[in-house]
């Protein structure tokens, strides 16, 4: 009986753990993305939790049934945002001798990070990438090929980033030796616009007292129905065992009496 009891329990943990599966939906993020990935899904209506990575980093924890919602979510706000390498990163000491080629590729790129990270944090811009065009000094004067950069924004859609393009094309040009203003492309294109937006979440739904998204009401009952028919159950067999014994009670004192 105690046995059986013990399976039907089994069997209900089961369903609660199938029901609440969760999924990693970012690591090694700093705490301060993490915070900025949970509020933006909960304001949603997605529950998101944090633990800490194996290294320094921060997890962040979803129901996995709401994964693919979470990252179409995350990817309209531009979350987590992208991560810039900087001038000491990309120049760390190795120990090792750099020819001047790698040297000078190594500065470029740098150089495009640390301007497009300056640019990313522009308010209503989601990311930004710059590509520097740093030509070959002639010693002699020949062949000269002036300097350019092309800057990618993409945007809110309702950001006015269309109106800071001088500024944009100004801060690049004087933040690079050798390139004019006229040499600078920015090119701004507008996110896709989602059906969900900032801020106005799913209305919730009121199960049993629980608010609840409305696609998790149907595990909500799933929940419920299992813990409850558990429980049923186990009342059911608790009284036939109490049947029994006094039974078996009974007939015990029929035997002696007899």
């Amino acid at each position: 009986m105690f046995h059986t009891l013990r399976k039907l329990t089994a069997v209900a943990a089961a369903c609660l753990v199938l029901s609440g599966c969760k999924s990693e939906l970012f690591t090694d993020l700093s705490e301060r993305e993490a915070n900025q990935v949970i509020a933006a899904l909960m304001s949603e209506g997605i529950p998101a939790s944090k633990s800490a990575s194996r290294g320094d980093g921060v997890t962040v924890m979803i129901d996995q049934s709401r994964f693919a919602e979470a990252i179409e979510i995350l990817n309209a706000r531009g979350l987590p945002s992208d991560k810039y390498d900087s001038f000491g990163d990309v120049f760390e000491k190795d120990g090792l001798v750099s020819s001047p080629m790698e040297e000078r590729a190594r500065y470029i790129y740098a150089l495009s990070q640390e301007l497009s990270r300056t640019i990313a944090e522009i308010d209503g811009v989601l990311s930004a990438r710059i590509h520097v065009v740093l030509p070959e000094t002639d010693m002699l004067g020949r062949d000269f090929k002036p300097s350019s950069a092309s800057v990618i924004i993409r945007h809110l859609d309702d950001a006015p980033v269309a109106n800071f393009t001088s500024q944009i094309r100004l801060l690049v040009s004087n933040s690079i030796e050798g390139l004019v203003f006229d040499y600078v492309t920015v090119v701004a294109v507008p996110a896709e616009a989602k059906d969900v937006a900032a801020g106005t979440g799913p209305i919730l739904q009121d199960v049993l007292g629980v608010w609840v998204h409305p696609n998790s009401v149907g595990r909500l009952w799933v929940i419920v129905g299992s813990v409850g028919g558990v429980a049923g159950l186990a009342l059911v067999l608790l009284g036939v065992q109490s049947l029994s014994r006094q039974r078996r009670g009974r007939d015990d004192d029929f035997d002696l009496a007899s």
